[in-house]
């Protein structure tokens, strides 16, 4: 069952069993959509119905950042942990590589996806990084085209929130994939475009601090995580209010 927190559900699991599931769902025939929403796109959906939609309507919905799992912490309801969405790709990229899997990489600006391949293909020996392509363009029918044409079995979509959300539920009925994730800016970590956290601030859950000292511009975007917290406390305030008022009075 899933984890409702503040209008958005997340699957309970550990990186490991989200790997697990990933996997199990490249084996099982159809196109299966994984989102990885952290404070942001959680408020996101509180304004966007379409995005709300989108999110409900995937396969595995993984809690990604620390906000999450402190809101569901607050809301009395707790997630196992975070799963970072660049980690549990990795990790599926991991597993492909042992048996030959495929990848496309779709999003970030131009030469990054291809200097992501690069660099993938080195880690994983094994995966074959069938093909790129980059964000910025208008029309998806050649982009979906190009992604049939060698079929891919985990497609990367790093289009930002909430486009890449949206875009992943309007082309789902086109694409000859079996599995694709909503990743955000990975495909810059992976290319190494932007530093990611050493391994002791995420072990800390600190990571969000690292990447803001390195890039003070995301500033507006760190401003939503206090907003987030705080209606996780209001929410824990109506429901236990409301579980007040609902009960019978003691005689």
């Amino acid at each position: 069952m899933r984890i409702d927190v503040l209008g958005v559900e997340f699957d309970p699991v550990t990186m490991d069993e989200a790997v697990d599931r990933g996997m199990a769902l490249i084996r099982t025939p159809g196109v299966h959509t994984v989102v990885t929403p952290n404070p942001e796109i959680v408020m996101l959906c509180r304004e966007d119905p379409e995005l709300t939609q989108a999110v409900r309507g995937a396969d595995l919905v993984l809690p990604d950042g620390i906000g999450v799992v402190y809101a569901a912490r607050i809301l009395r309801r707790p997630l196992p942990g975070k799963v970072p969405g660049a980690d549990f790709a990795e990790g599926i990229m991991a597993r492909l590589a042992r048996q030959g899997g495929s990848v496309y990489l779709l999003g970030a600006k131009p030469g990054i996806a291809e200097t992501a391949a690069d660099k993938l293909a080195l880690k994983y020996p094994g995966l074959r990084v069938v093909g790129t392509q980059d964000g910025y363009f208008t029309d998806s029918r050649p982009v979906v085209e190009r992604i049939n044409a060698v079929s891919p079995d985990f497609l990367l979509v790093c289009l930002g929130a909430p486009k890449q959300e949206k875009w992943m539920r309007e082309n789902a009925d086109r694409l000859s994939v079996r599995l694709m994730a909503g990743l955000g800016g990975s495909l810059d970590v992976y290319a190494g475009a932007i530093p990611r956290a050493p391994k002791l601030w995420r072990r800390l859950n600190l990571e969000w601090l690292y990447r803001l000292l390195k890039q003070p511009s995301r500033i507006g975007r760190m401003i939503k995580l206090p907003r987030f917290i705080f209606a996780a406390l209001r929410q824990r305030r109506r429901e236990k209010q409301g579980k007040i008022e609902g009960e019978e009075p003691k005689i």
